[in-house]
C-alpha cells in the first residue's frame, strides 16, 4: 500500500510528523508539503508563476518527503501529477494545528488538499485537532487516520469517499465516542479591528467563535462535547450506501484505537 500525506501547517509541522511516522507503519509514505504555514489558504492554486520542488531530509527514516514553494493544492497536485510513480491508495491530509468545522472547511487548507485528491478519484481524509494543550494529542489523531485508511483501503465500495475528521484534544480515556456527522452552518464570525500607530490606520481581521450549536448531528456540536467527528464531504453526488458502513466502522473505532495505542511503536 502507498500513501501521500500532506498538510497546510508546512513541512516541519509536528502533526505532519506524527501523522507519516503512524502511516509508514502500515504502508510505504511520500510526504509533500508546503514548504511553509499555509493556514486558511483554502483550494488556491498557483496559476501566474512557476513552483519549485525540493527533496528534504525525511521527517521519518525511509520517508521520501518534498517541500514545494505553493499552496496545499499545489502541493498535491505536484504529488499526484509529477513526484510519486507509483499509484497511491489514499491521500491523507493533517493533522491540522486546530479544528476545521462547518463553514471552515471553505477556506482551510488541509480540506482544500485533500479535495484536490478526491476529485483525482483518491479516497481522502482531512484530519484536524482542537488546539487547546499546545497539540498534546497527535499520537490519537494519527492513530485514527491509520484504522480508517486500512479500512478504505480494503473495501472496494469506499473508493470515492472524502471525510473530515476532527478530534478533541485529550488523551483516549477522555474521549466520549465517534459521531458520523454532518457540516454545522455557523463556526466563527469574521471582524474587523481597526487599529493605528500614530501615522495611519490598520486593520487586522479577527476570527471570533460563533455561539454554540445545539443541532446533535453536526460536527461543531460533536467536537464541542468530546467526540470524535466524522463527517463526509462531496462535490459529487453522495453515495449514500457508505453511511451504514462508517457507522459500522465509528461503533468499533474506540476500540479499535485502544489497540493500536497499545501497540509498541517501531
Amino acid at each position: 500500500m502507498k500513501l501521500l500525506v500532506t498538510n497546510d501547517d508546512g513541512i516541519h509541522a509536528d502533526g505532519l510528523r506524527a501523522l507519516a511516522g503512524e502511516l509508514s507503519r502500515i504502508a510505504r509514505v511520500t510526504v509533500v508539503a508546503p514548504d511553509r504555514e499555509q493556514s486558511a489558504i483554502g483550494t488556491a492554486v498557483t496559476l501566474r508563476q512557476p513552483l519549485r520542488v525540493q527533496k528534504t531530509k525525511p521527517l521519518q527514516p525511509g520517508i521520501e518527503t518534498f517541500a514545494v514553494d505553493g499552496t496545499p493544492s499545489d502541493s498535491v497536485i505536484m504529488a499526484l501529477e509529477n513526484l510519486v510513480n507509483d499509484r497511491v491508495s489514499a491521500v491523507v491530509s493533517g493533522i491540522n494545528h486546530g479544528l476545521n468545522l462547518g463553514e471552515d472547511v471553505l477556506i482551510s487548507g488541509t480540506v482544500g488538499a485533500a479535495m484536490q485528491a478526491y476529485l483525482r478519484g483518491f479516497p481522502t481524509l482531512a484530519v484536524s485537532v482542537d488546539y487547546v494543550n499546545s497539540q498534546q494529542h497527535l499520537d490519537t489523531a494519527a492513530r485514527v487516520a491509520a484504522i480508517l485508511v486500512e479500512k478504505i483501503v480494503a473495501d472496494s465500495r469506499m473508493t470515492d469517499l472524502f471525510l473530515n475528521i476532527n478530534l478533541p484534544d485529550a488523551p483516549l480515556s477522555e474521549i466520549a465516542g465517534v459521531r458520523i456527522t454532518r457540516l454545522a452552518s455557523e463556526s466563527h464570525i469574521n471582524t474587523v479591528v481597526e487599529r493605528g500607530n500614530g501615522r495611519r490606520k490598520y486593520y487586522w481581521l479577527v476570527r471570533q467563535k460563533a455561539h454554540q450549536t445545539r443541532d446533535k448531528e453536526t460536527d461543531i456540536w460533536a467536537v464541542e462535547r468530546g467526540y470524535i467527528s466524522i463527517t463526509p464531504l462531496y462535490t459529487k453526488r453522495f453515495n449514500k450506501a457508505i453511511l451504514p458502513i462508517l457507522n459500522k466502522w465509528s461503533a468499533s473505532l474506540l476500540q479499535d484505537l485502544g489497540k493500536r495505542s497499545a501497540e509498541p511503536s517501531q
